[in-house]
């Protein structure tokens, strides 16, 4: 018989943000290990708490943390929500949703978190991919920040009164502010670059995850649709709709054949796209970030490190006499 039960909204003071406790080497690690763990459990015909406690028991931190909760009286997608907010890894509220939605159209709830667990480690790898990508140029980025403060330091090695010149001359004083301003401009431009460089949130290909695991339980498109909007408490992807997702249900009712794997196909191709896609962001970014070097961070240079040795070189050398 197909549940009808609402998830519970995990309770909190509106307005108040989540309180985020330190996160241990265990927290930070993602929930695949656990969800997998989980799923043979289950497989092996133990029931979804017992699995979570037998978890807890063997020592795994996620779990105990989620059987804390259950025995305060929470649902078990409500505490796993909760370690969204405890670890700061979103993926665990796609887990919350997925938990929910096989609970609620009774779809196997061993498959489908061996599924999410697959998702998760998808994602965890694409953004670690990311980041070797943008590790290099921002890097570059940051150290050519200091050249600036390099020219300084020659110029102070050389003999030359350089800060001197900056700060009791009208020309080093124009100098130093026009610098200044060059290099913060520089590293706001550069932030922003990286930010945009950076993943989309959310797990890639998830919300068609979530939809094939409704499926899954034998419901209808407009039911698994339904239930999908029920859990967006939990994640965005519960409710963030695709293209590939309404293209794969439009073949699948078009072709009479199931949607449940062509949504999982989608899934996946959702997913290699945006291992691509950040790839390509970390190749872009290498180039774009030459543009608040060249206009900022090397004017910011000359400005502070090369004028000041001029200007200190000009006032310092006396002008040659001549008999008349």
């Amino acid at each position: 018989m197909v549940s009808e039960a609402v998830p519970r909204r995990v309770a909190e003071r509106p307005g108040t943000p989540r309180r985020r406790a330190p996160r241990s080497a265990s927290d930070r690690a993602d929930p695949s290990g656990t969800l997998l763990s989980l799923a043979v459990l289950l497989a092996a015909g133990a029931g979804p708490t017992a699995s979570w406690r037998h978890l807890a028991d063997s020592g795994d931190e996620h779990a105990r943390h989620v059987v804390r909760l259950i025995d305060r009286g929470d649902a078990v997608p409500d505490a796993i929500a909760e370690q969204a907010a405890r670890t700061g890894d979103e993926s665990w509220g796609d887990v919350a949703a997925a938990w929910s939605v096989a609970e609620t159209v009774g779809a196997p709830l061993a498959d489908t978190l061996r599924t999410v667990a697959d998702s998760v480690r998808d994602d965890v790898e694409l953004r670690a991919d990311v980041r070797v990508a943008l590790a290099e140029p921002t890097a570059s980025a940051r150290l050519m920040m200091w050249l600036p403060l390099l020219g300084l330091l020659v110029g102070a090695g050389l003999g030359l009164d350089t800060l001197g010149v900056l700060f009791r001359t009208p020309y080093g004083a124009a100098c130093l502010v026009t610098g200044v301003v060059l290099i913060l401009l520089a590293r706001a431009w550069t932030r922003r670059l990286v930010r945009a460089a950076q993943p989309d949130p959310g797990t890639p290909g998830m919300h068609e995850e979530l939809l094939a695991a409704a499926l899954s339980g034998g419901v209808s498109v407009r039911r698994a649709r339904e239930v999908l909007a029920m859990c967006d408490e939990y994640t965005p992807s519960a409710t963030r709709g695709s293209v590939d997702a309404d293209r794969v249900l439009e073949l699948s009712h078009a072709a009479g054949v199931p949607a449940v794997e062509l949504l999982r196909a989608a899934a996946m191709r959702a997913r290699s796209l945006a291992r691509a896609d950040g790839r390509m962001r970390g190749a872009r970014l290498g180039t774009r970030l030459l543009l608040p070097m060249g206009v900022c961070t090397l004017p910011a240079f000359l400005l502070l490190g090369v004028a000041p040795m001029l200007i200190s070189i000009i006032v310092t050398t006396p002008l040659p006499t001549f008999a008349g």
